[in-house]
C-alpha cells in the first residue's frame, strides 16, 4: 500500500501543471512530510525544492503549524479548506502572511496525503492595515473638522442673532433653515417653509433669484421689498456651508427705506440747485455783456476827456466784468453737466482730443507748448461732456503746469476692469495737502499765482467723472509736475 501511494504521489509531481501554476504549492504524505515543492513555493519562501522535500511541513514555523494543523484529524474542519490566512517564516526569517487552500489527496477514495496552495498576501495585508489606519485618522479628522464647523455655525448664528439687521439662511431647495431674532421681529414663519412663500408671498421662486451666483461662490447685492411690506431692503446674499458640506445661502438685510428717500430728496435738491445756478448764471450774464461793452466804449471814445485814474477804473471795470462773465459761463457749464442722454455707441476719444486741441490752438501756440497724444480708449459718455472734460484738463495743465516751451502728455489704457485716461504736465505740480481740494468749486491752489481762473474747471471735471462712476486721482509726475488720472469702470 505504501509503495502504491508513493508511486501515485511521484506520478503527480511529474505533472508539469503543478510546477507552472502561479501560486505556491506543495504535497505531503499522511505523515505530513513534503513530497513535492513547486517553483512558486520556492520563490515565496526562499526554500528550494531540495531543501523542502522530506521536511515536515511545520518547518515553515507557521502559527498553525507545530501543534498539528488538523489536516488528517477526524474532528478537523471539512475539506477542502478555502481562503485560510496563515503566518509563516521565510528562509531569511521574515514573517509573511499567506492565504491558502488545503485539501486531501485521494487514491481510489482513500486519503493518501494532502495538497496546499498558497499566495503571499503580505503587501495586501500591509496596505489594508495602512488604509485602515488612514481611514481611522481621516474619520478622526472629519469628526474634528465637523465639530469645528458646527461650532463655527453656532457662533455664526449667535452673531446673526445679535445683529439689528434681519438675516436668514435657506437651503438649495428654498427651505428656510434659520431666521435671526431681527428677522423674526419682522416675519413669523417657522423654519422649513419655502423662502419665496414665507418672505415674498409668491408661489414660485423669485425672478432673478441669486442661487446660480451663490453656487459659483459669488456674493450678490440687491435691493427689494419683502412681500406686502412697504419697506426697501438692501440684501447681501453670501454662500455658506453646513458641517456636512451642504451649500446654503445667507441673506443679510438692511432697511434702507429712509436712506433711499433721503437720496431721492437730495437728488431732487441737486436738480433744483443746478436749475437755480443755471437761471442765476444766465440772468447775471445778460447785463454783464453791455457793462463790459460800455466800459470798453468809454475807455476808447472818451480817452482824451478822462485822466489816467478814470482810464484805469474803466479798465478795471472791464477786467472784473470779464472775470465775472467767465465765472458765469463756467457755472452754466457746471449746471448743464448730467443733463445729456448717453450716446448709443462709444465715442472716439482721440477725435475729441483733436477737436479740443484745434479750439485751443491759439493759447497752445502762444505758450509754444508741445503736446503728445497717445491712443485713448473709447467711452460711452456724451461727446459734449468729453469735450468739456478734456478742455478743462488741457487748459488747467497749459495755464498752471507749463512754462513757455513746456510739454503735456495725454494718454490712457484699458483692461477688463477699467478704462483709464490721464493728462500729464511737468510744471510746479500740486502740493500734496491741496490735492484733495483742487476739485472743490472755487478752490485755487497756491501755485496758481496771478494766472486768471475761476476755480470751477476741475470741479466740472469731477462732476462729469462722478456721474459716470469714475474716480479722479491727482498724482505727482515723475521728475516733477502733475498727472491727473481718471478711471472709469469698463
Amino acid at each position: 500500500m505504501e509503495q502504491k501511494t508513493r508511486q501515485f504521489l511521484q506520478a503527480l509531481t511529474r505533472d508539469q501543471v503543478l510546477s507552472t501554476i502561479p501560486s505556491g504549492l506543495f504535497l505531503v504524505d499522511k505523515m505530513r512530510h513534503i513530497v513535492y515543492w513547486n517553483r512558486e513555493a520556492e520563490r515565496i519562501t526562499g526554500y528550494s525544492a531540495a531543501e523542502a522535500i522530506g521536511q515536515h511541513c511545520s518547518f515553515l514555523e507557521g502559527i498553525e503549524c507545530g501543534s498539528g494543523c488538523g489536516l488528517f484529524d477526524a474532528d478537523g474542519p471539512d475539506k477542502p479548506i478555502i481562503g485560510v490566512e496563515c503566518h509563516i517564516r521565510t528562509k531569511t526569517g521574515e514573517q509573511i502572511v499567506i492565504a491558502k487552500n488545503v485539501d486531501f489527496l485521494k487514491q481510489e477514495s482513500i486519503v493518501v496525503g494532502g495538497i496546499e496552495s498558497f499566495v503571499d498576501i503580505t503587501s495586501q495585508k500591509n496596505l489594508e492595515s495602512a488604509l485602515r489606519q488612514n481611514s481611522e485618522e481621516l474619520e478622526a479628522t472629519v469628526k474634528k473638522r465637523t465639530a469645528a464647523l458646527e461650532e463655527e455655525r453656532t457662533r455664526l448664528r449667535s452673531v446673526l442673532d445679535a445683529m439689528n439687521d434681519p438675516a436668514y439662511i435657506v437651503t438649495a431647495d428654498f427651505q428656510i433653515d434659520f431666521l435671526n431674532k431681527a428677522m423674526l421681529s419682522v416675519f413669523e414663519p417657522d423654519t422649513g417653509l419655502l423662502c419665496y412663500e414665507a418672505l415674498h408671498d409668491i408661489k414660485v421662486p423669485c425672478g432673478g433669484c441669486p442661487w446660480d451666483e451663490i453656487k459659483d461662490g459669488r456674493t450678490v447685492h440687491e435691493e427689494r421689498q419683502f412681500g406686502q411690506l412697504d419697506r426697501t431692503y438692501e440684501i447681501v446674499h453670501t454662500p455658506v456651508h453646513t458641517p456636512q458640506g451642504e451649500l446654503q445661502k445667507l441673506a443679510v438685510c438692511r432697511d434702507i427705506t429712509e436712506r433711499k428717500e433721503a437720496a431721492e430728496k437730495l437728488e431732487e435738491l441737486n436738480k433744483q440747485l443746478d436749475s437755480f445756478v443755471y437761471t442765476v448764471s444766465h440772468d447775471l450774464r445778460s447785463p454783464l455783456t453791455p457793462i463790459i461793452g460800455f466800459a470798453e466804449f468809454l475807455k476808447e471814445e472818451y480817452r482824451d476827456k478822462l485822466d489816467d485814474q478814470g482810464i484805469n477804473l474803466l479798465q478795471e471795470i472791464e477786467n472784473q466784468g470779464g472775470r465775472m462773465l467767465n465765472l458765469m459761463e463756467d457755472l452754466l457749464e457746471l449746471s448743464r453737466v448730467g443733463h445729456l442722454p448717453p450716446p448709443e455707441k462709444p465715442v472716439n476719444v482721440n477725435a475729441v482730443i483733436e477737436l479740443v486741441l484745434q479750439e485751443n490752438h491759439a493759447e497752445i501756440n502762444q505758450k509754444n507748448t508741445s503736446i503728445t497724444v497717445k491712443d485713448l480708449p473709447e467711452l460711452v459718455i456724451p461727446e459734449t461732456l468729453l469735450i468739456e472734460l478734456f478742455s478743462n484738463l488741457l487748459l488747467n495743465a497749459l495755464r498752471y503746469g507749463c512754462n513757455s516751451g513746456g510739454q503735456i502728455e495725454i494718454g490712457g489704457d484699458s483692461n477688463s476692469n477699467e478704462k483709464s485716461l490721464y493728462v500729464r504736465d511737468y510744471g510746479p505740480g500740486i502740493p500734496e495737502k491741496e490735492r484733495e481740494k483742487v476739485c472743490n468749486v472755487f478752490f485755487r491752489g497756491s501755485t496758481a499765482g496771478d494766472t486768471q481762473g475761476t476755480g470751477i474747471g476741475l470741479a466740472t471735471v469731477h462732476k462729469i467723472v462722478r456721474l459716470y462712476n469714475g474716480v479722479i486721482k491727482i498724482e505727482e509726475t515723475p521728475g516733477g509736475g502733475c498727472t491727473i488720472r481718471i478711471q472709469f469702470p469698463a
